[in-house]
């Protein structure tokens, strides 16, 4: 496996990028927008292709990577469900699993911090964000903090792991670079406490200061999303109402671009066909399935997600490869589903 640690000195944030193999997919863990240009140059040099960049929580003292990746990569921004940005291409919650070839994160709801924080478990390592840091734990005092919620995230849900799981946090000011669930239980000092009620205490009079940029960071991290503005002007989307009008049509294809486990979640459009994004590029070559299909039935491609940013990446994959009557449904099935649209079940 491809394992790579990166380190922003000035915000103290650590990212992570891994990979199966060479060549291969690749996804990274908390990306800091100064550090992109490392991280592509990073990605040539290994010959790996992101797929997805994944942020453990809305973040106040750096501005995210994750639009920028995006822009560059046409990667899958991910988040936990209670995210305040505007829009993320996919949201998970507990429970649900981010994959990649050959690579499986297994998604644990960890609030305190903020309340959309969440830790991504893989084998022997544990990506904790500002949950659980290296002989210390994130602060609890705003973006909708919880130092109770907290408590129970870190001795309820991470302390249950094995003692030789690796720690990873998204921060360290000290230097250091890897834990264990082990040390940390025996030698953090915040940790040491003897009840809930004690960790409260200690949690509520740290009286630390903001972030220096709080002020300018949450507002930029809130807004990310993709524009979809350009593709509607050039005719190339649909809003939720007239694609509502035009399913069941016999010259419509709905194409759904999620994921199995989005799919069961929120149900999909009747009569979809399912291309997950990230074969997008192969599905829409000579010979691809979408290709074969669009070719074969004369049919119109219309492409939907979640939230409209993986169908509006699509529609100019679709266009840039020669495909011109692609278009897809803007806000995703969100959008679709608060218009009133139909689902059915996977």
């Amino acid at each position: 496996m491809i394992f790579r640690q990166l380190f922003d000195s000035v915000s103290g944030t650590y990212s992570y990028l891994m990979a199966s193999r060479a060549g291969g997919e690749a996804l990274i863990i908390d990306p800091v927008l100064e550090k992109v240009d490392r991280y592509c140059q990073l990605l040539r040099e290994l010959n790996l292709r992101l797929v997805k960049a994944i942020d453990t929580h809305l973040h106040a003292d750096h501005i995210t990577g994750l639009g920028e990746l995006r822009d560059r990569t046409q990667c899958v921004t991910v988040m936990g469900e209670q995210t305040r940005a505007d829009v993320v291409s996919m949201r998970v919650s507990d429970g649900d699993k981010v994959n990649i070839e050959g690579i499986g994160l297994d998604v644990m709801y960890t609030p305190g911090h903020t309340d959309d924080s969440y830790s991504y478990l893989m084998g022997d390592r544990v990506f904790t964000g500002d949950t659980l840091l290296i002989r210390g734990t994130g602060r609890t005092d705003f973006q909708n903090g919880s130092a109770r919620a907290q408590y129970d995230s870190i001795f309820n849900r991470l302390l249950k792991l094995p003692d030789e799981t690796m720690v990873f946090p998204a921060h360290d000011y000290k230097g250091d670079t890897v834990s264990t669930i082990g040390e940390e239980r025996r030698h953090n000092p915040r940790l040491q406490v003897r009840s809930i009620d004690e960790y409260v205490e200690l949690m509520d009079n740290l009286k630390l200061p903001n972030p220096k940029l709080m002020d300018v960071v949450i507002p930029a991290n809130m807004h990310v999303g993709l524009r979809q503005d350009d593709l509607a002007k050039q005719g190339l989307a649909m809003t939720p109402r007239e694609a509502i009008a035009r399913l069941g049509q016999p010259d419509i294809l709905p194409v759904d671009l999620r994921e199995a486990h989005e799919r069961a979640r929120h149900g999909t459009l009747a009569g979809a066909l399912h291309a997950p994004y990230p074969d997008i590029a192969d599905s829409l070559k000579p010979g691809g399935m979408l290709r074969e299909v669009a070719a074969a039935t004369g049919r119109r491609i219309v492409f939907f997600c979640a939230f409209g940013e993986r169908s509006a990446m699509a529609v100019t994959a679709a266009k840039d490869a020669g495909l011109t009557n692609a278009v897809h449904i803007e806000g995703g099935i969100d959008a679709w589903k608060r218009a009133g649209g139909p689902v059915v079940a996977d």
